[in-house]
């Protein structure tokens, strides 16, 4: 099974007030060095696997450069990661290779650079169309901005495009939100990824909130159930417009599904270089077990070169993934096919779960298909917590996080 890669960037112009994710604002000195570092990590990539207990696999069909803000990376810096990853994968044809942008990054020589290294997705974090909203939460672009840089990427022949929005931001209504929604429509892009904003410790706006305060524009924050009605009126107006929820965060037309992201949800096998960065791959010894790793998740850790940290997935908890890693995708969770991959018949506390959740109208069944219902995504986390009997750090792409452009 070819492998996913993932590329952690965590360096920015600005930290967000919303950002949760390991990634701030740092010297332009220390780029070099997390690019050398990086590239040693992956030219031991295979040594890596083999310490970890993980099946090594060095064909490659998707390719994600995350963050933080990728393109504030020199080109030279980038072109370099994409050398290192073609000496050391078997990079298929066809391969998807997405970076994440933040609006007014992408000038025409970035642009050209990237199509240099191959890309052929980009990913935007334009939150919100409204430039109130944005700057609210320390983004520095403007809509215009995002359109112009949304024309070039297509003039250079980049036109599989994803762009993210945020409900929930400060200043945010029901109107505003609509005129988000159908600007992104209007752009025309393949895909959109649509998010809560998220509120906990780990960010300025979240710990604001907590307090009751009001920085960071706190207290010109949605409440929780205008939020949950922004996401709806999202939903509904994307599916109108031709883009189809395929999972609980992202729409994209019929084919132009995140090849990378369904890596995430449906178990298929994926190695991170980076801060922050997380990986599975299947156990070189039983099919049915996995083991994930994660790189330190401070800067000066992960230039020290500190070893990643392990987590081996044996087959009951290999079992809560399936099902709660792909309740996130509207196609659900085909029941049958869980008895066939591990070899015997759905157990009682994950039965008993799936009967709790069709009862309170969280899941719905066709056939041997659970899926969530249209409150079960809103509710998502609750159901999720139902199907994980032994708690274990969360693996990468398990959550709903707000995006870190």
């Amino acid at each position: 099974m070819s492998l996913g890669l993932y590329i952690s960037v965590p360096f920015c112009r600005t930290k967000c007030s919303y950002c949760n994710f390991a990634s701030d604002v740092f010297s332009r000195a220390v780029f070099e060095r997390y690019v050398e570092r990086v590239t040693a990590d992956i030219h031991q990539a295979a040594e890596t696997a083999e310490q970890m207990g993980g099946a090594w696999e060095s064909s490659l069909d998707s390719i994600f450069l995350g963050g933080g803000t990728p393109t504030i990376l020199d080109i030279a810096q980038l072109e370099r990661i994409f050398v290192t990853i073609s000496q050391k994968f078997a990079v298929q044809s066809g391969t998807e290779i997405t970076v994440e942008c933040a609006p007014g990054t992408l000038s025409p020589a970035m642009i050209d650079g990237l199509r240099r290294c191959g890309v052929n997705r980009v990913s935007l974090g334009v939150q919100s169309f409204v430039d109130l909203e944005a700057a609210s939460v320390g983004r520095l672009h403007k809509r215009s901005t995002v359109l112009e840089e949304i024309a070039r990427l297509r003039a250079a022949g980049i036109a599989n495009i994803n762009l993210d929005l945020i409900a929930g931001l400060p200043h945010q209504t029901a109107e505003s939100w609509e005129f988000s929604i159908a600007e992104a429509i209007a752009t025309g892009v393949p895909h959109l990824s649509v998010y809560i904003l998220e509120v906990d410790e780990d960010s300025r706006l979240g710990r604001e909130l907590m307090a009751g305060g009001t920085r960071y524009h706190a207290h010109f924050v949605p409440d929780d159930e205008l939020t949950a009605d922004l996401y709806e009126t999202a939903c509904e107006r994307l599916q109108a417009a031709g883009l189809h929820q395929y999972e609980i965060s992202n729409f994209a037309w019929p084919g132009q599904e995140s090849r990378h992201n369904l890596k995430y949800w449906t178990r298929q096998p994926y190695l991170g270089f980076g801060v922050d960065a997380h990986s599975m791959l299947i156990s070189a010894s039983k099919k049915t077990e996995a083991v994930r790793f994660a790189a330190p998740d401070s800067l000066e850790e992960y230039v020290a070169a500190r070893s990643p940290q392990k987590i081996l997935v044996p087959a009951p908890a290999a079992l809560e993934e399936t099902f709660f890693l792909g309740l996130r995708l509207n196609r659900g969770v085909n029941l049958k096919q869980v008895e066939t991959d591990f070899g015997e018949s759905i157990p009682e506390p994950f039965s008993d779960a799936i009967q709790e959740c069709l009862r309170s109208g969280l899941l719905e069944r066709a056939d041997d298909v659970i899926r969530l219902t249209p409150r079960g995504r809103l509710l998502s986390n609750e159901v999720f917590e139902r199907f994980i009997l032994n708690p274990t750090p969360v693996p990468c792409g398990t959550d709903t996080p707000v995006r870190r452009l």
